[in-house]
């Protein structure tokens, strides 16, 4: 397959900036890296997208698949590659910090109705769907190292059973869980975690990892009859989007594909293979599906090829040749 290089280094610059790094290897010191960067750091979209992260972790969530919640909004920073140290950061991460749980995660405002087993009242506390993706922002920001991020990804991690992660919440929520078996994995809770425990060598190829990723393979090999917690992997799964947000075929292969031993499984190729059979002749990626909240990004919109999904699908596919 092309890989449109030229193209994806044309604009946006924080597009730019990930290809440099992510399909070139350049160096954060390269002077084109640099260059990039900057650029990136002082595009109106990224420095509005600060702005409105700084409203985390007060703003109430009420649904994970909300994608304009800062939540998302921070994972997506991190993911082009945002740090500690940059413009507007530093005051986001300390309010993160600022909600940690006697348990270890991190923690964002949320409502549970009473019907579904909370207590109707905004109150801060973590579920797995959400509890990872804090820890992965702060990880990605130059924060491993911190202790309260070791101790919140600890207590996370020793949530795994033998069939990946469940539906898990804080003592907060009360008897909360998603729709489904209480004995089931949960796919998304397994995803976010995969994505938190692959940006380190050490939990990559952890107990855990391992266990989570074969989840998620074997519900791909049996996506016709098995949907635990009414998560499926059918033809809107299948729909390419960005940027990373929920349960779908793009942010599965992007997280999976990071885990060194499963590069050759043939479950994870079929995955490959259907999203490579969606690239133009030019190895572009048109957007199938779009979340409304990011409809002024050049990924909101299902007309041209995007290049952040084009980016993260070349990207997936490289490491897996």
């Amino acid at each position: 397959m092309n890989r449109p290089t030229d193209w994806l280094l044309e604009d946006p610059a924080w597009a730019q900036y990930r290809a440099r790094v992510d399909l070139l290897g350049q160096k954060e010191n390269h002077p084109d890296v640099i260059a990039a960067r900057q650029a990136m750091l002082a595009d109106p979209q990224v420095k509005a997208l600060i702005k409105d992260a700084a409203s985390l972790p007060t703003t109430v969530l009420t649904s994970h698949k909300s994608a304009g919640h800062p939540i998302h909004q921070l994972v997506f920073l991190a993911d082009l590659g945002l740090r500690a140290n940059d413009p507007g950061m530093r005051p986001i991460i300390a309010r993160i910090f600022k909600h940690q749980s006697a348990e270890g995660p991190f923690q964002s405002l949320m409502n549970i109705p009473k019907h579904f087993g909370g207590s109707g009242k905004n109150e801060f506390a973590w579920a797995l769907c959400d509890a990872p993706l804090l820890a992965y922002a702060l990880v990605k920001f130059g924060c491993c190292d911190d202790a309260r991020v070791q101790r919140a990804i600890q207590h996370l991690t020793g949530l795994a059973r033998d069939n990946g992660f469940p539906c898990a919440v804080s003592k907060e929520l009360g008897t909360f869980r998603g729709p489904g078996r209480k004995d089931d994995p949960c796919p998304y809770a397994n995803l976010v975690m995969l994505k938190l425990l692959a940006q380190d060598a050490t939990t990559r190829t952890s107990k855990a990892s391992r266990v989570a990723a074969e989840t998620l393979l074997e519900l791909w090999a049996h996506s016709r009859d098995q949907h635990p917690y009414i998560f499926y992997m059918g033809n809107d799964f299948r729909r390419l989007k960005a940027p990373l947000v929920w349960y779908d075929i793009v942010n599965v292969l992007d997280t999976l594909s990071q885990f060194p031993f499963l590069r050759k499984d043939a479950r994870l190729l079929e995955m490959a293979t259907c999203v490579r059979a969606k690239a133009d002749k030019q190895g572009r990626y048109t957007p199938e599906s779009v979340w409304q909240a990011w409809g002024d990004w050049e990924f909101g919109q299902k007309k041209i090829p995007s290049r952040w999904l084009t980016l993260v699908a070349q990207r997936a596919l490289a490491r897996l040749k």
